[in-house]
């Protein structure tokens, strides 16, 4: 039997420090593409696959996500969205254990990053499975030459996920598997995130706790993601992203 989920956590604290100057005054997921910020294309997608409440992590010009989750839910009132702090920018474990205290009792819920963008039928089709299988923690993943600026995602032919490479050196992955941004899990993910020390870059960060999950003998399975996708890390993304998504709705 289906496990209904109902609430979504959205990351959107970091600035995107390779945007340059396009983020001095706006963080990344305000950004515009087609007529809407990055983080309401993903929200209304969610909505959509049935989704109905939110928990924003804020961080960086926090007050601006503020601002726009008051005006999108006045213009969505059916949505339930709530915004926390991350108060300390230390990764994005670190901003997953802010919003701990928003998905307590929820049997499983939806995350990811508040920045990534791909075609809206994706997010049917992963909380259709996300409510399915079975599964301590699901992935997505969307093919790539080279998955050097994400993270490489090993898979056996049950795409039961073996491993990730946290950003691999260019052309040393053998896995065409780049991490997608969006996941699916219990509470027993924060046992993981609550149990992390500092990475060599100084944050908290998440595939160390999948890592963990993996080696531990946990499930961890992953679905496809179709279509376009972006992390619209670049001036360059953002522009491909203008020009070739067309969500279905986006008003401001």
């Amino acid at each position: 039997m289906a496990a209904e989920i109902r609430k979504a956590v959205l990351l959107a604290a970091g600035r995107g420090k390779r945007l340059g100057g396009l983020t001095a005054r706006t963080p990344k997921p305000l950004l515009e593409v087609a007529g809407a910020p990055l983080i309401q294309h993903i929200a209304l997608a969610l909505a959509e696959a049935g989704i109905g409440q939110f928990v924003i992590v804020a961080g960086y010009l926090a007050e601006q996500l503020d601002e726009w989750s008051a005006g999108f839910g006045k213009r969505q009132p059916e949505l339930d969205l709530s915004v926390v702090r991350q108060s300390e920018l230390n990764g994005t474990a670190g901003a997953m254990l802010a919003a701990k205290e928003l998905v307590a009792g929820e049997r499983r819920f939806i995350f990811g990053w508040g920045d990534v963008l791909m075609d809206r039928a994706n997010y049917r089709r992963f909380a259709a499975r996300a409510a399915e299988d079975d599964y301590d923690l699901l992935l997505a993943v969307n093919r790539m030459r080279d998955p050097w600026r994400g993270a490489a995602v090993y898979l056996t032919g049950e795409m039961r996920v073996e491993r990730l490479d946290e950003k691999p050196a260019r052309g040393t992955s053998s896995t065409p598997w780049n991490n997608a941004g969006l996941f699916s899990a219990g509470a027993a993910l924060f046992d993981y995130l609550q149990r992390l020390e500092p990475s060599p870059r100084g944050e908290l960060e998440l595939p160390q706790a999948i890592a963990a999950m993996i080696a531990d003998g946990l499930i961890v399975r992953a679905i496809d993601m179709r279509g376009f996708w972006s992390d619209v890390g670049t001036p360059a993304d953002l522009e491909l992203a203008r020009r070739r998504f067309r969500p279905k709705s986006a008003s401001r």
